[in-house]
């Protein structure tokens, strides 16, 4: 087992498009953002009533979110979901972290930083393993699925299983779906039980990750000490509506993973004419490793296009999808 991040290690983020023009200054304008794993094709909003911005909301605004992420993500009851203003927020400011007495945790990486860094400054003995079955002995277990940056998955019967094993001795297994919208795998919304926490993403999937919304899925008495903490309107009205309207709309999501599917089978061929050897992603995003990244790194931000690097893995670079097809073709003009 290798040790994880401790206090104050510094994380870098996708999105930053101040620290792209930084780096390369005289980058042409405007910037390709290929950074991120956001769907680059939005959910069209609905049109709000003003009310949405000048009142507080309701508990029934919030009861009716509820309803709608219990349908999308199959959860039986949803006293057994809890909002927030961005999964971030259930991880940065450790509000996961905090309701549980210190002990071991084991996340499974390589995979999203902020998890190591949340737990380690909560207190927690944090180690990273190769895979969930390597830290049954941990109290806790984090597991990305499908894992970013690289999209390996697990298999939902040995997550359940392993969350079973953790309950009985008093631990949980926490579930990153971020990523899992528009994959083709079994998710654990609909097999919630004890010792298991499910993280869901709303901003990647609907591509409004400036409306700030996620979830976490669990049992009802965790779901309301997270929501304690969290305190009162967590969400904002805006939110509650958009992310409702949005949840609801189920074909809306069947044609994004139809299309960003296609998107991302695109991606790997230009990625393979390129040079590189794809290790794998999601359909929001693809991995590969390059013979020369560091200079394709530069190559790309010296044209104004952003991807993602890696400090601990120079040889590889992640990229989002282009959003249109005058940026689909200028990346495919700079990689060639």
């Amino acid at each position: 087992m290798a040790r994880g991040p401790g206090r104050g290690a510094g994380i870098a983020h996708g999105g930053d498009l101040d620290a792209a023009r930084r780096l390369f200054p005289q980058a042409p304008e405007p910037w390709i953002d290929l950074s991120t794993g956001i769907n680059p094709v939005p959910y069209p909003c609905p049109a709000l009533e003003a009310s949405a911005f000048r009142r507080l909301p309701s508990a029934a605004d919030l009861g009716a979110l509820r309803v709608a992420a219990a349908e999308a993500y199959g959860v039986a009851d949803p006293d057994r979901i809890v909002a927030a203003p961005g999964t971030q927020i259930l991880i940065l400011i450790e509000t996961l972290p905090r309701l549980v007495g210190r002990g071991r945790v084991a996340v499974v990486g390589p995979t999203y930083a902020e998890h190591a860094a949340a737990w380690a400054r909560a207190g927690h003995a944090v180690v990273t393993v190769p895979g969930p079955a390597a830290g049954r002995e941990a109290d806790v277990v984090v597991v990305v699925n499908p894992n970013n940056p690289d999209g390996r998955t697990w298999e939902a019967g040995m997550l359940r299983a392993l969350a079973g094993d953790l309950a009985r001795r008093g631990g949980f297994l926490v579930v990153d779906e971020a990523f899992a919208d528009l994959e083709p795998i079994e998710t654990l919304g609909p097999s919630l039980g004890p010792g298991l926490v499910v993280l869901r993403s709303f901003g990647k999937t609907y591509g409004l990750a400036g409306i700030r919304l996620g979830f976490a899925l669990g049992e009802p008495g965790l779901v309301a000490a997270l929501a304690e903490a969290l305190g009162p309107w967590a969400v904002s009205g805006p939110a509650l509506a958009i992310g409702r309207a949005a949840l609801s709309d189920a074909a809306w999501r069947r044609d994004a993973a139809r299309a960003r599917a296609a998107d991302a089978a695109r991606l790997d061929r230009m990625i393979l004419r390129a040079g590189g050897t794809p290790v794998g992603g999601t359909c929001l995003f693809r991995t590969a490793d390059f013979s020369d990244a560091p200079g394709l790194y530069d190559h790309l931000g010296a044209a104004g296009i952003y991807v993602r690097r890696f400090a601990e893995a120079p040889a590889r670079l992640r990229f989002g999808l282009p959003p249109d097809k005058a940026a689909w073709c200028r990346l495919s003009r700079i990689l060639r």
